[in-house]
């Protein structure tokens, strides 16, 4: 366990302002790692003003006591920013609090990405060996501050990075923290099956129609998952219709490495890449911009889908010497 060179609450103590951000399209770690120390950071640090600027999460987590503290409105003041946090990525993934970031007096950068080892800010406590931000954010707190509600979001966040507890990035130690979590006074259970198990029809729908044209090559191992720029736009699809189809991929038998593209618009592909761990996903998502984890990484890029993937397939096989 990496313990953090700083302390948290010496390092906010004078400050009026506190910004807390994290990454653009918020998954469950971010979305918890980032309530969870704002709701802290309010309870340590009771006269300063702390505003949490993310995206609009996406509608599993709305039903959520505590999403209310997230806010979408970047257009607040900008020099009287004291501090500004990054939780769960690096400063070129925060979207538009980007300009809270660059005037900030003092950074702070919080993650668990290999990518990111060795921080972006002033101030870095960078663990890639720790399962979630929202770990790293357990092991900052105090623990006699800690109640239901933070408790209930650092678990959302843990839970959702692991793939509840099934990524070897669970450790002794996450799941010693999940053992006190649960001590606390919310429903886990509600919570897993609302916010990471359960799909709309409609996105089931478009998982299922995702698998049932997925492609494979080398033998199997690599799994092609895809949503056209025509679908995209004939359907009037989101994002958040895909969410859980690249790891219906990753689960199909034979598959080392899943690979899922989707447009964000008419010139922009998000890539998702899961892995076994025959194959570091991480590295091949550097070379196109992105980051990640050794098992789970990602990027964007402007680039025709198919040329796209036959680069990526080329960088897997080089990587593993494996063939078609």
């Amino acid at each position: 366990m990496k313990e953090p060179t700083f302390h948290l609450i010496e390092e906010c103590k004078d400050a009026k302002k506190i910004i807390v951000t994290g990454h653009i399209k918020p998954d469950g770690d971010c979305i918890g790692a980032s309530i969870a120390l704002t709701m802290y950071l309010r309870k340590r640090l009771p006269d300063a003003e702390i505003h949490l600027m993310l995206e609009k999460p996406a509608p599993c987590f709305a039903y959520l006591t505590g999403i209310e503290l997230i806010e979408t409105d970047y257009s607040g003041k900008l020099e009287d920013t004291d501090i500004c946090i990054v939780v769960d990525t690096n400063s070129g993934r925060i979207g538009n609090a980007q300009k809270y970031y660059d005037v900030a007096k003092k950074t702070i950068n919080i993650d668990h990405h290999i990518s990111n080892e060795n921080g972006c800010a002033d101030l870095n406590y960078v663990d890639p060996k720790a399962s979630s931000a929202s770990e790293l954010i357990y092991r900052m707190m105090d623990k006699k501050f800690l109640d239901d509600e933070t408790a209930k979001f650092i678990y959302l966040g843990i839970t959702h990075d692991t793939g509840v507890f099934r990524f070897n990035s669970t450790s002794k130690d996450t799941m010693n923290i999940a053992a006190e979590l649960i001590t606390y006074n919310f429903d886990f259970s509600d919570l897993l099956e609302k916010t990471y198990y359960e799909k709309t029809f409609e996105q089931m729908k478009t998982i299922s129609e995702i698998v049932a044209n997925c492609e494979r090559y080398c033998d199997g191992k690599v799994v092609y998952g895809f949503v056209t720029y025509e679908d995209f736009v004939k359907k009037n699809m989101n994002p958040n219709d895909f969410d859980g189809a690249i790891n219906e991929l990753r689960i199909i038998q034979g598959c080392e490495c899943a690979v899922f593209m989707y447009p964000m618009n008419e010139v922009t592909i998000k890539v998702s890449l899961r892995s076994t761990g025959s194959v570091d996903v991480s590295k091949i998502s550097e070379t196109f911009g992105g980051g990640g984890h050794k098992r789970a990484a990602g990027f964007y890029q402007k680039a025709e889908r198919e040329a796209l993937f036959k680069d990526i397939l080329s960088k897997i096989k080089e990587q593993t010497g494996w063939q078609d």
